[in-house]
């Protein structure tokens, strides 16, 4: 017989606070988020069926890097490394190992879920690295808190990011507005999903969300540099989607976040999300795509060291 707080298919439910998630034991995956306030329950991200594959990773935990890697191919200590292409179309390696394995059950409770990978040495990667993923709920919402042990003897490379679906209820994403704390972002190159210069300000142009803009219409699949805007004193980025009744869905990340990917998933490019048409991601990531060519906020594991990190949802 399942305990209150399982799913007994593959998936754990925790709940506290009128917080309900549901997390899959593969890719670590959120699954389900919602919250019961004065006005009902409303859902918080957007959900799939347990057993079968999500739709465009949402939920998903990526790592040991988020987003792409140009042609596979990258330096770290002088040494060459070729991963396995594995999205064909644009001839990248793309968001780690993890995010389709199933995560081993380190411990459940009814307010929190731990669950545990080993990431493996695959084709250029001689990386042995642990992760784990916990995730809590309580009267301040959901929190999701990363770590990763370098279990080798060489430093390593790491990045980290969330392939998270938000949601403001049931109302259609073209009637809520975004909010992101963002000043700054990187061009991609549609071609190749990649990033295609330097940074740029969002100031004066369609990028720009630091004051809330309706969605109506909107394409995004774009990288920012997330900013602190200190929400409680601890340095806290928080970015928001505003539904017309004055409620909304808040996604806050640690300062080790120091990047968010919008992205807008639409029927119209091939893209939508099943059910919904379209929906909206915003990724928390530690380092932008393509980080480990470029270098950018690329965090190195030293043999035995291990890091962490957190981010979070809120209903408003």
């Amino acid at each position: 017989m399942t305990s209150p707080h399982s799913t007994g298919r593959g998936g754990f439910e925790i709940r506290a606070g009128g917080y309900r998630a549901e997390i899959a034991a593969a890719g670590a995956g959120l699954r389900l988020l919602d919250y019961h306030g004065s006005t009902g329950r409303r859902a918080l991200t957007e959900t799939w069926d347990l057993g079968s594959k999500p739709p465009l990773s949402a939920g998903l935990v990526l790592a040991p890097w988020p987003n792409r890697i140009r042609d596979g191919r990258f330096f770290f200590d002088g040494i060459e490394h070729q991963l396995e292409i594995t999205e064909p179309a644009f001839g990248n390696a793309s968001h780690g190992f993890v995010r389709r394995r199933n995560w081993d059950l380190v411990e459940h409770t009814y307010e929190r879920v731990e669950l545990s990978v080993d990431v493996g040495l695959h084709k250029g990667w001689p990386y042995p690295l642990q992760l784990t993923t916990r995730y809590a709920v309580d009267d301040a919402g959901l929190t999701v808190t990363h770590t990763a042990t370098n279990n080798g003897g060489i430093p390593a490379p790491f990045g980290l990011g969330m392939h998270t679906f938000v949601r403001a209820g049931d109302f259609p994403l073209d009637e809520c507005a975004l909010h992101l704390a963002a000043g700054t972002r990187l061009d991609i190159d549609p071609e190749r999903m990649l990033p295609s210069g330097s940074s740029r300000t969002v100031e004066g142009t369609e990028f720009d969300f630091r004051t809330p803009r309706l969605l109506a219409g909107v394409q995004l699949d774009t990288p920012y540099s997330a900013l602190a805007v200190d929400v409680d004193g601890t340095g806290r980025t928080q970015h928001e989607l505003l539904a017309p009744d004055g409620t909304g869905t808040a996604l806050w990340t640690s300062r080790e976040f120091a990047w968010i990917q919008a992205f807008v998933a639409d029927p119209a490019n091939g893209k939508g999300y099943p059910d919904r048409g379209r929906a909206l991601a915003l990724e928390p990531m530690t380092c932008p795509p393509d980080a480990f060519n470029s270098g950018i906020d690329v965090l190195v594991l030293d043999p035995g060291r291990t890091w962490s990190a957190s981010w979070g949802i809120r209903a408003l």
